[in-house]
């Protein structure tokens, strides 16, 4: 794929939400299976995320959809990143690290202090990128208990 300009906006309308629904049930499906906690978010990142005083970004190429990830609100200036995703096609352009520098920018002009995530071993460049925007590993108990069976990293990034 070559890309031309990539945008990344906020969650716009209900064909933005369903992108979102769609490239994450994507990945989830081609490394894990879709969970009860994934469902109730993909159905309505508006409700469970936006009205949470959460951020939902989608990357485009163009007019295509080929990323999003999310900031989900789970405390007094701490959010979880969250629903990473980018389209098979439009993977290795860079996407990935632009969304995450895009979702630190946004905490940080929310005055959030602290981001918080969760991922599997299994998906190492994950991993890889969020360590290289400075993201460190914690212990789980660091956390809320996770509603996710696959999760087994745990990471945080202070941005105070």
């Amino acid at each position: 794929m070559t890309t031309t300009t990539i945008t990344i906006a906020p969650l716009q309308d209900e064909a933005d939400a369903a992108a979102f629904r769609t490239l994450n049930e994507q990945w989830i499906t081609t490394f894990f299976a879709l969970e009860d906690a994934d469902r109730a978010v993909l159905a309505d990142p508006q409700r469970a995320i936006v009205d949470q005083g959460g951020t939902v970004l989608i990357a485009r190429d163009g007019e295509t959809r080929v990323g999003c990830v999310a900031l989900l609100r789970v405390g007094e200036g701490v959010a979880e990143l969250v629903k990473m995703a980018v389209a098979p096609e439009a993977r290795g352009a860079g996407i990935g690290r632009m969304l995450i520098t895009a979702a630190i920018d946004s905490a940080r002009e929310q005055g959030l202090t602290k981001l918080m995530l969760e991922s599997n071993q299994s998906l190492a460049p994950a991993v890889r990128l969020y360590e290289s925007v400075g993201f460190r590993h914690v212990p789980a108990s660091a956390h809320a208990p996770t509603p996710y069976s696959r999760a087994d990293v745990f990471m945080d990034l202070d941005l105070a």
